[in-house]
């Protein structure tokens, strides 16, 4: 057939030039490693290699500069979005994304992520939440569920003594200066379509001036959670998607 309708190029996966070679470290089931992806993905596709500027966290993804073959700076804990924000200004010209976990963004990073959203910066800002910090042995974070365990909570997390979840992102919604406020996840092959549909749409966003968007991302930690990762996909569905459920919260 001169046409076929199953071209054999079309069944090979043919990773982003802007992705690194090199093994990652995260653990198996991580959903890390496919959000580099996408985010590589994107920037390819968009053209804008040598002109994006990403902003390391601290945490599981402290060394996503070097996964991804764009300029990087390292934060501070929680300083993300303020460094995002001076490096935008300065380069107007350059797509600037910051990339943090809950601790990092909804606990120390609190303050910060308000206001740069709050002022309108022209970044984005990936937020993955897994209801857990995970790299410092699975302590309770903002974002851990009620009755949810964890290292500093083994009976679960009990609102009379740790406070409520902390759901920063319908929050974030609310702001005057976020253009994009969207909750996605990569726990399938259709999620992580919509997941990367939402990452380029904030970063054509944030080219144009539009204001901040907020991409998260809600994720699995099966190492943190104590599960394989099958289980943590099946529990993160029973229950962190109730209380983080998936959509867009504001697109102006």
């Amino acid at each position: 057939m001169s046409n076929p309708i199953i071209n054999p190029k079309n069944l090979v996966y043919e990773k982003s030039s802007v992705l690194l070679d090199n093994t990652m470290h995260y653990c198996p089931g991580c959903s890390h490693g496919t959000v580099h992806r996408i985010v590589a993905e994107v920037i390819e596709e968009m053209n804008m290699q040598d002109k994006t500027i990403g902003c390391a966290p601290v945490g599981c993804a402290v060394f996503i500069y070097n996964y991804i073959n764009v300029d990087f700076a390292e934060c501070a804990h929680g300083r993300a979005p303020a460094l995002a924000t001076a490096i935008k200004r300065l380069n107007p010209d350059h797509l600037v994304f910051t990339y943090q976990g809950d601790g990092d963004l909804a606990a120390i990073g609190t303050g910060e992520t308000i206001h740069a959203c709050n002022r309108g910066e022209n970044i984005t800002i990936i937020f993955i939440n897994n209801g857990i910090y995970g790299m410092t042995g699975g302590q309770m974070a903002p974002t851990t569920l009620v009755g949810m365990k964890s290292s500093t909570c083994p009976y679960g997390r009990d609102v009379q003594l740790n406070g409520y979840p902390l759901n920063i992102t319908p929050l974030l919604a609310q702001l005057e200066g976020t253009c994009y406020v969207t909750r996605q996840s990569v726990h399938t092959a259709n999620n992580v379509k919509k997941t990367k549909k939402a990452i380029r749409k904030a970063f054509e966003n944030s080219m144009v001036g539009k204001g901040t968007s907020v991409v998260e991302v809600v994720s699995s930690c099966n190492s943190g959670w104590k599960m394989s990762p099958v289980k943590a996909n099946t529990w993160m569905e029973e229950n962190m998607l109730k209380a983080y459920p998936l959509g867009d919260l504001k697109d102006k």
